[in-house]
């Protein structure tokens, strides 16, 4: 008869960073309130992005990418139901990854003000975080 021992335990694999909501001084967290209002299956489909994002930091295209102009500024890109874009915008803090803003794109070029809100939320994050 023959015994066979195990020495090497078979872990999961962990997240890099942990994806947290940025939460307004007022305490909202508009991301997460964002996220709620989407249909289940866009919801899913943007947790599913978030995740490999958590689980293969730093990763890049086409799932990732830096925001140009904004140092330190990251987006997760989702391919949504109906041919439709999100973009969440985060930033990475130690081991945290900040959900910042987030919005369906309509447009090629991602619209300034989005970007605008972002950069101010980094910066509140920054002073306050």
């Amino acid at each position: 008869m023959y015994h066979i021992w195990y020495t090497d335990v078979v872990r999961a694999p962990e997240k890099i960073i942990i994806a947290r909501f940025y939460r307004l001084i007022s305490g909202r967290e508009p991301v997460r309130e964002w996220l709620g209002k989407l249909p289940a299956e866009d919801r899913r489909l943007i947790g599913r992005d978030l995740m490999k994002a958590e689980f293969s930091w730093p990763c890049g295209p086409p799932l990732c990418i830096s925001l140009t102009g904004y140092p330190g500024l990251h987006e997760v890109r989702s391919n949504l139901t109906g041919r439709r874009i999100a973009r969440v915008f985060f930033i990475v803090s130690r081991r945290n990854m900040v959900l910042l803003h987030a919005f369906i794109k309509k447009t090629q070029a991602t619209p300034v003000k989005e970007l605008k809100l972002a950069e101010r939320r980094m910066k509140e994050y920054g002073r306050y975080g």
